[in-house]
């Protein structure tokens, strides 16, 4: 089968498209007839050769742990293992491969049944394979972590990218006030993604408006821990759910300690794979409750294009990967 392998850390240029073996399903594992796949700040963090981000995300000290890139994916069933018992043959599935190996970026791959839920049946597989992390993570850094209410005020930092574009529909589905900060050419997306108000970065800084908020979500670090904390109202909350690695590291240094003083919680997020929330996704995609937005879309040989495009930060919504060639009679 063809697959993008990363034998060694580096930008995206290091990837290559390869031959390998076909993989064969454990007792507890389904094999996926991978469609589409989509790509995230977690696969070119595992790719870059920085060691703290390494460690701190599992990958190989001296070269990736796993040789195929991607995490996110859409396919169908084509067999199973032994042991398992939630899917057959035929079955048509999504999920989130971060805890499992990753394998995304491949014709063919093996995953425990954990790891998967049924697909939307509204979806296309290339709609299905932008949700997995880019939703959970979403998700869970409003629900979980921001503890969001109905008729709070909730702004979302960075609403144009593919955690963004997800947190301002899931924020709207708990009937929240959501505001969304953007660049000038995103403001009639947020929009239509349902925020009820939109700030363009471009020309207004949200932390010096004196406007505040009951949680923030941030998608993008962007500005200092003490401008977020000025941001928030009394109980308010900040997520943090990406950023530059500086970020990244400053929110998991400071944001405990931010938090002590004021009444402000803040912290960050990492988006933990699970089926129940999978399967809850799926139910709001259905509903129609959240449409995944899909910005660009690139065969499997052009994963190092697309891994370069979403680097270069100016995403709007997913880049996803078709795994396999429309005309090939699927």
């Amino acid at each position: 089968m063809k697959a993008i392998l990363t034998e060694k850390y580096g930008l995206p240029d290091v990837l290559r498209l390869a031959e390998v073996a076909k993989p064969v399903p454990k007792a507890n594992e389904v094999l996926i007839k991978v469609r589409a796949a989509s790509l995230n700040a977690f696969d070119w963090h595992m790719l870059l050769p920085d060691p703290f981000m390494v460690r701190l995300m599992g990958g190989g000290l001296l070269k990736p742990k796993n040789r195929i890139l991607g995490t996110d994916m859409a396919g169908q069933v084509e067999a199973v293992g032994g042991k398992t018992a939630q899917f057959r043959p035929g079955d048509e599935v999504y999920g989130d491969l971060a805890r499992w190996g990753c394998g995304a970026c491949a014709e063919y791959a093996c995953v425990p049944e954990e790891a998967l839920a049924p697909k939307p049946g509204n979806m296309t597989f290339e709609q299905a394979a932008a949700a997995p992390m880019a939703a959970l993570t979403a998700l869970q850094g409003l629900r979980d972590k921001g503890r969001i209410q109905k008729g709070q005020k909730v702004l979302i930092n960075g609403a144009s990218g593919g955690v963004g574009t997800f947190a301002v529909q899931i924020a709207k589905y708990f009937g929240a006030e959501v505001t969304a900060v953007c660049s000038t050419m995103n403001m009639e997306k947020a929009r239509r993604l349902g925020a009820d108000h939109v700030i363009d970065y471009t020309r207004e800084d949200f932390t010096k408006s004196g406007r505040q908020y009951d949680l923030i979500l941030a998608a993008n670090g962007f500005h200092p821990l003490a401008a977020y904390k000025r941001a928030l109202a009394p109980g308010g909350s900040y997520v943090m759910t990406g950023g530059s690695m500086k970020q990244i590291f400053h929110a998991m240094l400071l944001a405990p300690w931010y938090s002590l003083t004021g009444g402000k919680k803040m912290g960050g997020i990492t988006a933990q794979a699970n089926r129940k929330d999978l399967v809850f996704m799926k139910e709001r995609m259905e509903a129609g409750d959240v449409v995944p937005v899909i910005d660009r879309v690139y065969p499997l040989a052009g994963v190092p294009e697309a891994l370069s495009y979403l680097l270069a930060g100016h995403a709007r919504g997913k880049v996803v990967i078709q795994v396999e060639d429309p005309g090939s009679g699927r």
